[in-house]
């Protein structure tokens, strides 16, 4: 019998790890940029992102500080926390549906350009641009 001395990361240090990376690309603020402000080397931001490596509380609240977000932000529909929280599943599911339209290059992309118009009149006619090509290509 062999016996298997890798650990598995915990599923919260994986999850908080991918919010790290989701509001850091979101930023378009690099692995180094964000190690540097820390004062760490960018591969121990990858082991953050990935959940190999715990992310200790009070270097979560520099990070949190830097990506300008509160800590919360971090265990947003963290594994387990439906179970401790019943806010809702509406709520989950449109969270979940922002993250994998945030982790997408194409909805990186538009939110960072959507987010440099500073008309409010140009946004919602982008808004309506967008919506109107998806009941087309719904009806199609």
């Amino acid at each position: 019998m062999m016996i298997e001395n890798k650990k598995k990361p915990n599923p919260i240090d994986i999850h908080v790890g991918s919010r790290i990376r989701l509001r850091r690309t979101m930023l378009g603020m690099s692995q180094e940029k964000l190690g540097e402000s820390l004062g760490i080397t960018f591969q121990q931001i990858q082991k953050y992102e990935k959940g190999t490596n715990r992310v200790g509380a009070s270097r979560l609240q520099n990070i949190s500080s830097i990506l300008n977000v509160p800590v919360s932000f971090f265990f947003e529909d963290a594994p387990g926390e439906h179970a401790a929280n019943a806010g809702g599943m509406a709520e989950a599911s449109s969270s979940n549906y922002v993250v994998d339209f945030l982790s997408s290059s194409e909805g990186l992309q538009l939110n960072r350009a959507f987010v440099k118009i500073s008309d409010g009149k140009v946004r919602r006619k982008v808004v309506e641009l967008v919506k109107a090509l998806a009941a087309e290509a719904d009806a199609e």
